[in-house]
């Protein structure tokens, strides 16, 4: 049987632990967390059965024992709760610890291939998250913009300088690899060494 949830407001309670619609809405209760927790867990589960083209937030909801209408109050679109999936992910990934005697582009090398890997290893999951951030929507664009802003702090941190033509062509570098993955033109036991090699001949023997 669905259960429902309160609805996000501006008052929740401050004693939260998350923002729920992860692209920076309200606080959370701990019980509007735990809904937007199993939400997420459950549209990994539903991509893993059905893949994105079969992916639906009724279907989510139905899996996570949430009322349809609760979960269309945290995510507007399927593509908005994929996102979301990456950004936790992405969150959690813990950032390397610099090393000083490893070659910047073995660093960076290393810390390009732990965030595609983040979903390399499923290849549906990997292919929805593709699809889903490139949807012209608020709610997916506000989480591109974070993850976008936690690729470039990893990279700066593992390059060790935050030259912006540099980190650019690595942002880009990456962006195209997932792209490449994500569509079927690379495959995911290739993506890690490609970018690695990327990231090789972008800095070249940079010390």
């Amino acid at each position: 049987m669905s259960s429902s949830a309160p609805a996000p407001s501006s008052t929740a309670s401050s004693t939260s632990s998350s923002t729920g619609s992860p692209a920076a809405g309200p606080v959370l209760s701990a019980r509007q967390l735990d809904t937007v927790n199993k939400l997420v867990d459950a549209a990994v589960e539903e991509v893993r059965a059905v893949g994105f083209g079969g992916l639906t937030i009724r279907n989510v909801a139905a899996r996570a024992g949430v009322a349809p209408a609760t979960a269309y109050t945290y995510f507007g679109s399927k593509e908005h709760l994929v996102s979301e999936v990456f950004w936790r992910r992405l969150k959690a990934l813990p950032h390397a610890t610099v090393d000083g005697r490893v070659a910047p582009p073995k660093r960076v090398g290393a810390m390009l291939r732990d965030v595609a890997m983040l979903v390399g290893n499923e290849p549906e999951l990997s292919a929805a998250c593709t699809i889903a951030l490139l949807v012209d929507e608020p709610a997916v664009k506000r989480l591109r913009d974070r993850i976008g802003g936690n690729i470039h702090q990893r990279l700066v941190e593992a390059l060790g300088d935050d030259d912006p033509e540099i980190i650019g062509a690595l942002e880009l570098a990456y962006s195209g690899a997932m792209l490449q993955t994500g569509t079927g033109h690379l495959s995911y036991d290739d993506l890690g060494d490609r970018l690695a090699g990327a990231a090789n001949l972008i800095l070249g023997g940079r010390r």
